[in-house]
């Protein structure tokens, strides 16, 4: 059938239109110079629950609560002008105090004049002092149900006041962002942990299994990451902390280092010697006889020379490369030696996936063990070897 010219300017107006009903805008929208953009939030404790505090004209002996948010706003962003004697910064903390999470959040209402707006949040730091005292799950209920926060948003842990470390003496930082650049050096160091987001948190505090969160601390506006804060699966609260060394430990142990560096001192000379990770491997074997229970961890590394001290060496004689090796695995066996001495019997929790290993090999003896599991853990015997392969020397001695 041929088309009139009615028909053709029927379609024609038909397809105009549909082309401007994805021209209407996002009907949701929200006017960015009406919204508070939440970039980071820390949380603290004010008391321990022994007396009790006024709050909203109501009195309460639970542990209160200090949310600190930082706030990116219209206001804040253009942070080149100066007012006055003084430079605005490119943030705006608000913090509030209350026994409960969303009330404290909604109390910051009466004191800022935009919209909180979560969407865009990349960080969570909690207070050393609060995660030791409150259960994670119930502390972290209302972040973990929110739909507007991000489930890629980073969970950190503070020495001290987590509110610190949402400060800076640089006026054109944005604090909350800082750490979050921090956490993508895990790629390049063996000090600090892969991100800890709310969706693997999640599964974690589910499954009952201690875990680890990287720990951060602030000193006089410079923010440093620090070690680990350990977890305990029952409590679900901090029980202690593993320093720099410890947690390269562990990243040997998981294998889940992207690079690094191992210092160790030449056995002749005792000069150092610097070992550059390119890449890193683990293996964790379950054994089981009877009622006992072992493992070995078998950690493997190519590598290259990135520093020597030792003078009268070449870099590719293949004798100092055997000698540099071996002083190398002996560093890297010490790390994970002194790590497993501090979480199996200080600590007596399982941080590094052993029981995930016997639960996928042996599932029937999981079942049996996973109640007591961290208490198991810290008598069962744990053998290590190291194999770490110098490939490269670069040009030194050419």
């Amino acid at each position: 059938m041929k088309l009139n010219y009615y028909n053709i300017r029927l379609l024609l107006g038909l397809l105009l239109f549909l082309m401007i009903l994805p021209l209407t805008g996002c009907w949701s929208s929200k006017e960015i110079e009406d919204l508070g953009l939440i970039v980071g939030t820390a949380l603290d404790i004010e008391n321990d629950g022994d007396s009790w505090e006024e709050q909203d004209g109501e009195y309460s002996n639970r542990d209160l609560i200090t949310i600190t948010n930082q706030f990116v706003t219209s206001e804040t962003i253009g942070t080149g002008a100066k007012e006055g004697s003084t430079q605005q910064k490119a943030y705006k903390n608000v913090s509030e105090t209350g026994d409960a999470i969303l009330p404290t959040l909604r109390n910051m209402i009466l004191k800022i004049d935009k919209r909180a707006f979560a969407e865009h949040s990349k960080v969570l730091v909690i207070g050393e002092d609060l995660a030791s005292t409150v259960n994670m799950q119930q502390l972290l209920d209302f972040f973990l149900r929110e739909l507007e926060i991000r489930p890629s948003s980073t969970i950190l842990i503070a020495k001290n006041r987590a509110s610190d470390t949402l400060e800076s003496k640089e006026t054109v930082e944005i604090p909350a962002i800082q750490l979050v650049e921090i956490i993508k050096g895990y790629e390049r160091t063996t000090k600090i942990l892969p991100p800890m987001t709310f969706a693997k948190l999640d599964g974690k505090l589910h499954s009952g299994s201690s875990f680890l969160l990287q720990n951060v601390v602030s000193e006089k506006g410079e923010v440093k990451f620090a070690g680990a804060a350990v977890i305990e699966g029952k409590t679900k609260k901090l029980i202690g902390v593993l320093n720099n060394k410890e947690l390269e430990g562990i990243t040997w142990i998981t294998g889940k280092g992207k690079g690094g560096l191992v210092k160790s001192l030449d056995e002749e000379t005792d000069q150092p010697i610097i070992y550059e990770v390119l890449s890193m491997k683990s293996k964790i074997i379950p054994h089981v006889d009877g009622n006992n229970i072992s493992f070995d961890v078998n950690i493997e590394s190519e590598g290259r020379i990135a520093e020597h001290w030792v003078l009268s060496e070449k870099p590719f004689n293949n004798e100092f490369l055997k000698r540099a090796e071996k002083v190398s695995e002996k560093e890297v066996e010490h790390l994970v030696k002194n790590t497993l001495d501090k979480i199996q019997k200080e600590y007596q929790v399982d941080v590094s996936g052993f029981g995930n290993r016997l639960r996928i090999e042996y599932p029937k003896v999981w079942k049996r063990v996973k109640k007591d599991w961290d208490q198991i853990f810290s008598e069962v015997p744990i053998k290590c070897k190291v194999k770490l392969t110098i490939k490269d020397y670069g040009t030194s001695g050419y």
